[in-house]
């Protein structure tokens, strides 16, 4: 039997990060298996789902590279047939119509909770099913309730194993409102039916509606998929993650400058192991390692280091002609500066991408620190100023401008330019770092930076004497901070 899996995300809001998870593990088993991936958008919530939202909810998936064999397709699409099967199964006994106001049935709640729990029923079979039948022909409003079967209910769940239900636990469910609109658990089943699902992957807050489910597939005579309920995903604080705990929308981390690559891998992590220390994985390696069997019970927990580290390491994998695009729309306003470096020494630029990639946690950190090599204008970090340059002045004068002789005649490569910084060093009787501090200041900026002679060879000659010119100037003036 070929596999038949599906994500089926609420128009209400964003891709969450819960909601990708989910589709992900989805996705994962049915690319390993050889399965069918369905997308099916659940929008019977006309009153909260919006067409804004199905497409942040498509989009997020294909930001994911999670693409979908059929679908998307949408609920509300299947109402009628719905609706039909609600009358079958009154038809058959299986359900009955429920009269009792959403009032009376809270006031027996508050009294007696087991009492409620078949109070509608008591109150159907008391009234009788023709008395029933001739209240709804006058057109009295009435909901359509499942009538759950005595005996208890199990399944052997692809993650907690054997599960069971006392049926009498669980509450006559409505399945058709007054409205004549499907609930949630019958159109989630008669949908499951109709595109033949074999197995439901989904978060464990489900678990208490899958014994219902199991009952409303029974009672209409559909085949019971199989059920995997993966584990829930909580914040630093042990709590449900949620907007307090920041971003939990996939499109948040896309803007904060994650690569999909890794928002993935990061998924992946929340709630399943490959049974080694191994983190870093591609999309291929995840779909050839990926199995229920090791997706764990217990709550996963978001960290957002973990994702910023995995990040980081997955730009590190990427060539800088793939980067190119990504960063281009984040320079903002040094868009046009990168777009004239592109075109008169790209692989200067593919250089610089090149060198910061190496030490950046994001895109957006790479465009922001990018500045420092793309505009003519520098901004000097105070705090570097005052260590580096003007705690000794006549020293940082002296050591710039023997380094300003120096550069002006050397080999611009970096074995060039490190040969050339180590000799001067020496002959000044200094350690490298003596040297490399000042003109580190003088050529970004600030306190840290990549290797200082690949900075050099991204600037070019002709820059980085302007900028250790600039930088004389200031230590003579005894500027600490400004553009």
């Amino acid at each position: 039997m070929t596999l038949r899996v599906r994500f089926a995300p609420s128009p209400t809001g964003y891709l969450h990060v819960g909601g990708a998870r989910t589709a992900l593990f989805n996705w994962l088993l049915a690319r390993r298996e050889g399965g069918v991936f369905i997308l099916r958008i659940e929008d019977t919530d006309r009153h909260r789902s919006s067409d804004e939202m199905t497409t942040a909810i498509l989009e997020g998936m294909r930001w994911l590279g999670l693409d979908w064999d059929e679908g998307p397709h949408f609920q509300s699409e299947g109402v009628e047939r719905h609706r039909a099967q609600a009358l079958r199964l009154l038809d058959e006994g299986k359900a009955y119509r429920d009269f009792v106001s959403p009032e009376e049935l809270a006031e027996v709640r508050q009294e007696d909770p087991a009492r409620a729990l078949r109070y509608p029923r008591e109150r159907a079979e008391a009234m009788g099913g023709a008395v029933a039948a001739e209240r709804a022909a006058a057109g009295e409003p009435f909901a359509i309730r499942f009538r759950v079967p005595d005996g208890e209910t199990s399944w052997e769940d692809r993650v907690h194993g054997e599960t069971r239900f006392d049926n009498a636990t669980i509450e006559d469910l409505v399945i058709l409102r007054a409205d004549g609109s499907p609930t949630y658990n019958l159109a989630v089943v008669s949908d499951d039916g109709e595109m033949e699902i074999t197995l439901v992957i989904r978060g464990d807050d489900h678990i208490s509606n899958t014994p219902k489910q199991i009952l409303l597939h029974r009672a209409l005579g559909q085949p019971v998929p199989d059920f995997a309920h993966v584990p829930m995903i909580l914040g630093p604080d042990g709590k449900r993650l949620s907007k307090r705990h920041g971003a939990t929308a996939v499109g948040d981390y896309a803007g904060q400058g994650i690569l999909p690559e890794a928002m993935v891998n990061f998924l992946a992590l929340l709630g399943w192991s490959a049974g080694d220390d191994e983190q870093i994985f591609t999309r291929e390696e995840l779909v050839d390692a990926f199995s229920l069997d090791r997706v764990l019970r217990k709550s996963a927990v978001f960290d957002q280091d973990r994702l910023d580290w995995l990040n980081g390491r997955h730009l590190t994998e990427m060539d800088p002609e793939s980067l190119l695009p990504e960063l281009l729309g984040r320079f903002e306003g040094d868009r046009a500066l990168v777009e004239d470096k592109l075109a008169e020494d790209r692989e200067g630029l593919l250089l610089m991408i090149r060198l910061l990639r190496d030490r950046a946690r994001s895109l957006n950190e790479i465009a922001e620190q990018a500045q420092i090599y793309l505009s003519d204008e520098l901004s000097y970090d105070d705090a570097a100023v005052r260590k580096r340059w003007l705690k000794n002045p006549v020293e940082s004068e002296e050591i710039l401008e023997g380094l300003h002789e120096v550069l002006a005649g050397c080999e611009w490569t970096e074995t060039g330019l490190e040969s050339a910084v180590r000799a001067f060093a020496e002959s000044r009787e200094m350690g490298a770092g003596k040297v490399i501090h000042p003109l580190r200041v003088a050529l970004t900026g600030q306190m840290s930076s990549p290797g200082i002679f690949e900075v050099l060879v991204v600037l070019g000659r002709e820059r980085s004497l302007e900028r250790i010119r600039r930088g004389l100037a200031r230590i003579r003036q005894g500027e600490t901070y400004g553009s």
